[in-house]
């Protein structure tokens, strides 16, 4: 692709990439990523790579400087397999926010608060834009638990939501108590996956804390619980989700 006129006033430059198709549907959602490689250059010629089959709408450097790839109007291939609330073609349905850092492999540092603030104020334009609802700003992490987990439990996901940005409930206290575990069956286990699943987790309503429970669970902790990223349901996980559950149906 030659180059594009940017979606938003808030880009620097426009750094075309070839990955991307047409959109299945209308946008409504953001994902937020990190890009998980050692160096931002080699992050941004990864997803300009027309063999790499990877892309992003938009990459936010450490210093706040933000790049489109792809225009709004195309499906970019960022999602992967993935799902919430039923919908599995996630990159029609989204824009691709990738953010420097190079993650869980190497190192994974905080990220700069010039960075964060950058993610803020785009979200802000994309959502006012496109009219994205503000509990469908989410986590790669979110969309595919089994599979990714980005942008992490060191995103400040509270910082986004008081400006405005993403479902957000101060987290229920770690306490010692009784906790749904992997391997568990119980119609406990039920409502947890039920309650999972209300919020927009693939599971499966089956009794089982299987894997899949597990990892929708770790992602869900990773995203709103993050002070402990274990996979076990315990007090504070599963009293954090009903208490978003509520905030989430209160928008509806």
């Amino acid at each position: 692709m030659t180059t594009f006129s940017p979606d938003s006033k808030l880009v620097a430059r426009v750094a075309p990439s070839p990955n991307h198709d047409e959109r299945q549907a209308a946008i409504d959602m953001i994902i937020l990523h990190y890009t998980g490689m050692a160096g931002a250059d080699d992050a941004l010629a990864r997803l300009c790579d027309p063999a790499a089959k990877v892309s992003c709408h938009y990459f936010v450097a450490e210093d706040g400087a933000i790049s489109q790839l792809v225009p709004e109007e195309r499906r970019a291939w960022h999602a992967g397999v993935s799902s919430w609330q039923g919908v599995s073609d996630i990159n029609s349905h989204s824009v691709g926010i990738e953010i420097v850092n190079p993650g869980h492999d190497f190192g994974y540092p905080d990220f700069p608060a010039v960075q964060v603030d950058a993610v803020i104020a785009l979200c802000r334009d994309v959502m006012a834009r496109r009219r994205v609802p503000v509990d469908r700003v989410l986590a790669h992490s979110d969309v595919a638990p089994a599979r990714k987990q980005d942008p992490g439990e060191k995103f400040p996901w509270r910082k986004l939501n008081a400006a405005g940005i993403g479902l957000w409930v101060e987290p229920t206290k770690i306490v010692p108590g009784p906790e749904l575990d992997p391997g568990d069956r119980s119609e406990i286990v039920r409502k947890l996956q039920s309650w999972l699943r209300d919020l927009g987790y693939e599971v499966a309503v089956n009794g089982r804390f299987d894997v899949a429970t597990k990892d929708a669970v770790t992602a869900f902790q990773r995203h709103f619980r993050s002070d402990r990223v274990d996979g076990i349901a315990d007090h504070s996980t599963v009293e954090t989700l009903k208490r978003l559950l509520v905030g989430r149906h209160a928008l509806d």
